[in-house]
């Protein structure tokens, strides 16, 4: 289980690009997202992208039409956070990121019951905002 402060050391240490880079798992991206959707500073849909790039360099893991960003999959799950964070108005991020993990969106294949994995994974997926093929968000 995440805590508060282990919340913010993840989103904190990904724009700083201090986070070890083992730490980057499925859970911290999602921890990352909801701290970064509760920064009045930060408009997450626009700067999670270029915050994840500059971490991923700053890793070692290059960003191509093959490895590190993919556009697609940040923005899905920023939709799913954010819909989390909706349903629990002032509800502790470790108790909302909790919720998420024991949910779909806890699981790294989630994105497959909404886009099939040809579409997902292709390249214009990983540029850009890409539809879901197989049946809409639910957010």
């Amino acid at each position: 289980m995440f805590t508060d402060t282990d919340i913010a050391r993840i989103g904190e240490g990904v724009i700083a690009r201090t986070l070890p880079k083992p730490e980057w798992t499925h859970a911290a991206h999602l921890a990352a997202a909801l701290w970064v959707l509760t920064r009045p500073h930060l408009d997450a849909g626009r700067d999670m992208p270029g915050l994840i790039r500059a971490y991923n360099e700053a890793t070692g893991t290059p960003n191509t039409d093959t490895s590190g960003y993919h556009e697609t999959i940040t923005q899905a799950s920023l939709r799913g956070a954010r819909a989390h964070l909706a349903a629990r108005p002032g509800a502790n991020l470790s108790h909302v990121l909790a919720d998420v993990l024991a949910g779909p969106l806890g699981r790294s294949d989630w994105l497959l019951a909404y886009w099939t994995k040809d579409r997902l994974f292709s390249v214009e997926a990983r540029r850009r905002w890409v539809e879901p093929d197989l049946r809409p968000l639910p957010f």
